[in-house]
């Protein structure tokens, strides 16, 4: 017997969930195969089997939670021996050629024939495969089929699209053909390089001509040359859901494509409203109608999870306060271009927050530290988190050494960072290991947060807007630009004094930049 146990999940990972099993109990399984997929917080983890035979007992069901090296099902190993025999016995056993070999000489026009129609089509039948999905993506959800079993499609016709995390992909056909079945219905999870459906491509190929043309001449006049041009499918799919024509929608696409996008920024028209009061089901009816229901995006489930995990297990509180930002505009104002044209990036205000924050994290090292079970693991490092907003969530790349690093070298690394996570190109590696993360709503307009903790994480500091305020000075009352911190920390490891010791440390670096430089 052969014992599938749970695998390393990777780095403060402890445990997982057991999210699909592609085999049950009964089924012959080969070595590599994959048996089950495994969902964690972080990465999606296939669990393939450790030897061939037959697969006896699932021990760990879907949805269960489920520890490191705990025993996930058992394989038989010497019961894959005998039927393997047995099949290719029985596949010989039914095989054409010899059941039918009687009725061939019988009737050997009629099986010549047979032959000569039925082996092309079944030898040129086409699967239709999961295409590569990008950078770290390991699976993703039929979106929708466009296509029905039975419609004859042309090579390189949409057939259906899937969503990942990150994008959505249209996948094409490969062959010209009749689509003859469908593997992998709309709502299932399938994995990279798994198998969609098939197109049979022999008598469907030539069927399709006749098929098409009649279809062609029964057809309406063709449309104007606004619809002359394929929209994406996101596209279609959306404007159904919005109640939208392509007329109404303005396409960006190339030849005046309608792309998602462009259906996301068109308002929907408007319902005309009642004549007279209608009674409460009625109302209740009419608002069900005016919803719209749109499934969580597995990024979006995974966030959802983390926030609310940090909320339940960390003694979260947050203690802000301000900074006047005079001294850093000024100098930045002062050698921006000399900054830009020596280290071809541009000087930010992010490189003076992480450098900051690296300083005044040297002197309360308990915000850079996290709790395992009992014990306070202190980070002699600093792996700098910078939360970012991207189209299909937050995510928060690393800029790992923030401490050993130049102004040049963090401005370059959150540049890279940023349109990695704009193009969804971000690696779980550019994602993992962050020991205090930095949050910037002021780039959308917010004055005052209380962010959030990123588990397992003891700190996390929030920049918000910039702004002009009248400030007294010296007896005086004047206009200074003036921004909110707010450092939401765990209490359990970091008390008051330091939570407040930590943000003045930063607010005295960023009032007075040199204090950076003279390490003060």
């Amino acid at each position: 017997m052969a014992e599938i146990r749970v695998p390393t999940l990777g780095e403060s990972v402890s445990e997982a969930t057991v999210a699909t099993w592609f085999k049950k109990v009964g089924d012959a399984v080969a070595v590599d195969e994959m048996l089950c997929e495994l969902e964690t917080d972080k990465v999606t983890v296939e669990v393939p089997a450790t030897s061939a035979g037959v697969l006896t007992e699932i021990v760990a069901k879907e949805g269960e939670t489920v520890g490191l090296d705990a025993l996930l099902a058992v394989i038989d190993e010497k019961a894959g021996a005998k039927p393997a025999g047995g099949e290719k016995a029985k596949v010989a056993a039914a095989h054409p050629t010899d059941a039918e070999a009687p009725k061939a000489a019988a009737e050997p026009g009629k099986a010549a024939s047979e032959e000569s129609e039925s082996a092309p089509a079944n030898a040129r039948s086409v699967e239709i495969m999961v295409p590569t999905l990008g950078e770290s993506v390991s699976e993703a959800t039929v979106s929708t089929w466009f296509k029905n079993p039975g419609d004859v499609v042309a090579q390189d016709e949409l057939l259906c699209e899937l969503e990942t995390d990150k994008v959505s992909v249209e996948v094409p056909s490969p062959a010209a053909g009749v689509l003859s079945e469908i593997l992998a219905p709309a709502g299932t999870t399938v994995s990279a390089g798994g198998k969609l459906g098939v197109i049979g491509a022999g008598s469907g190929a030539s069927a399709a001509a006749p098929v098409a043309a009649t279809a062609a001449a029964t057809q309406a006049p063709a449309p104007s040359a606004a619809h002359d041009v394929e929209d994406a499918p996101s596209a279609k799919k959306l404007m159904a859901e919005k109640g939208l024509s392509p007329d109404q929608v303005a396409g960006s696409g190339r030849d005046g494509r309608i792309m998602k996008e462009d259906v996301l920024r068109t308002e929907a028209p408007k319902p005309a409203p009642a004549p007279a009061p209608a009674p409460r089901a009625a109302v209740a009816a009419e608002d069900a109608s005016r919803e719209e229901r749109v499934k969580m995006t597995r990024l979006r489930q995974t966030i959802a999870r983390r926030l609310k995990e940090a909320q339940n297990t960390a003694a979260m509180l947050t203690t802000y306060n301000e900074v006047d930002m005079t001294g850093v505009m000024d100098l930045r104002n002062e050698y921006k271009e000399l900054f830009e044209k020596k280290h071809k990036v541009k000087l930010g205000f992010m490189s003076f927050f992480a450098k900051a924050c690296c300083h005044a994290l040297k002197e309360v090292p308990e915000v850079n530290a996290e709790i395992d079970g009992t014990d306070i693991v202190y980070k002699h490092f600093v792996h700098m988190g910078v939360a970012v907003g991207t189209p299909t969530g937050l995510v928060v790349p690393v800029v790992r050494d923030a401490d050993q690093k130049s102004f040049a070298a963090i401005e370059k690394e959150i540049a890279e960072l940023g349109l990695k996570a704009r193009d969804g190109k971000l690696s779980m590696a550019d994602m993992q290991g962050g020991t205090f993360t930095i949050s910037n709503g002021g780039v959308y307009g917010s004055l005052m947060s209380s962010p959030i903790l990123n588990p397992p994480q003891s700190g996390i500091l929030g920049m918000h807007k910039i702004q002009e305020r009248p400030m007294a000075i010296k007896g005086q009352v004047v206009i200074r630009p003036m921004m909110y911190l707010a450092l939401s920390y765990d209490h359990r490891i970091v008390d008051g004094k330091g939570a407040v010791t930590f943000l003045v440390r930063v607010k005295e670096a960023l009032e007075d930049p040199r204090r950076l430089l003279m390490d003060l």
